[in-house]
């Protein structure tokens, strides 16, 4: 049996301050979204005008604020900045307090977040062993009691963590590339993954490996939550709408041109050089709704139930609003 669809709001943590952000986290629970997950950033995309709140802290006050969303991390990083142990720790107090609502949402990361605090940032190869590690060690600890870990990147002697919800906490693994989604299939309760790319990549791809992965293990990708960050600039000024991705232009940077950029400052100077053209490119920018909900439908068409909808504007409230009355309803109807 499929998973039910949902529709979620990604709080982007790298444009706005934790108060603000938060606001607006509530608004999405009050215009109908079901989830909100937040990006995890020690440093944003941009220097001028960006933030990085702390995401768990962001996490454990949204709960507080609201009552019936699912939250969680789109996504956290569980080795280099935190110990696994900590990641493990910090959503099992999460979803103590909150029951049945948190997700922890995991990837391989990214070096802006790391090589600032001194990290010598490894190769693929690597970062992907740890990843795996992270995840095994993340489900130890939340199974048993004084977990005495020897891996080849962590090692725990008689670790115990003393308060488990009761419910389990889903984790869902983030990846753009075969071997990782395979990972993901395999090891994942869910996969996240963002939208913009090369159709190809899904339907050649990532699609084949998500199935592939979880075939290994007695699954269907239908036993899955399959999440997608899609991202959206809907208004009803089509200028506005393309302006809007300006702030995000990091995204319209290619591999090469951000590989081993590692300093806001210089990863913003590179953005600002691309055209606004080039910066929506990564974006389903329209002032027609019918025309949003037919470029959405070809991921839930893919086999994506949870999409989470990421707006480059800085007006949020009205993206909500505006999502919330006239886009979620066309979606919900298919």
């Amino acid at each position: 049996m499929s998973k039910p669809l949902k529709f979620g709001y990604k709080a982007s943590n790298e444009q706005f301050a934790p108060t603000e952000l938060l606001n607006y986290g509530v608004l999405a629970e009050e215009h109908g979204f079901d989830s909100v997950f937040v990006s995890d950033h020690l440093q944003p995309w941009r220097h001028d005008g960006g933030h990085a709140p702390f995401a768990m802290t962001w996490l454990g006050a949204l709960g507080a604020r609201t009552e019936r969303i699912t939250m969680g991390t789109s996504v956290l990083t569980p080795t280099f900045r935190y110990h696994p142990a900590i990641v493990a720790q910090s959503f099992a107090t999460l979803g103590c307090l909150f029951p049945g609502r948190v997700v922890l949402g995991m990837g391989s990361g990214e070096s802006m977040n790391e090589v600032p605090l001194g990290v010598e940032w490894p190769d693929g190869k690597e970062r992907f062993a740890r990843f795996r590690e992270a995840v095994k060690l993340i489900r130890q600890l939340w199974s048993e009691e004084r977990v005495s870990f020897e891996g080849d990147y962590y090692t725990t002697d008689k670790a115990t963590i003393y308060d488990r919800p009761e419910q389990p906490v889903p984790i869902w693994l983030a990846s753009s590339g075969p071997a990782a989604t395979r990972f993901a299939g395999r090891a994942g309760d869910g996969w996240i993954t963002t939208s913009g790319k090369d159709p190809a990549l899904y339907t050649d791809t990532l699609m084949p490996a998500i199935a592939e992965g979880a075939e290994k293990v007695g699954r269907s990708i239908s036993d899955l939550d399959m999440m997608i960050e899609v991202k959206v600039s809907f208004d009803h000024d089509r200028d506005e709408a393309m302006r809007a991705t300006h702030f995000w232009g990091a995204l319209g940077l290619s591999a090469e041109q951000k590989q081993g950029v590692e300093d806001p400052v210089e990863m913003q100077r590179l953005a600002d050089g691309l055209s606004v053209e080039q910066t929506a490119k990564r974006f389903i920018v329209s002032t027609d709704p019918d025309e949003h909900v037919a470029s959405i439908k070809r991921y839930l068409d893919l086999g994506f139930n949870h999409l989470v909808f990421h707006a480059p504007g800085p007006d949020q409230a009205k993206f909500l609003k505006l999502y919330g009355e006239e886009i979620l309803p066309r979606l919900r109807s298919l």
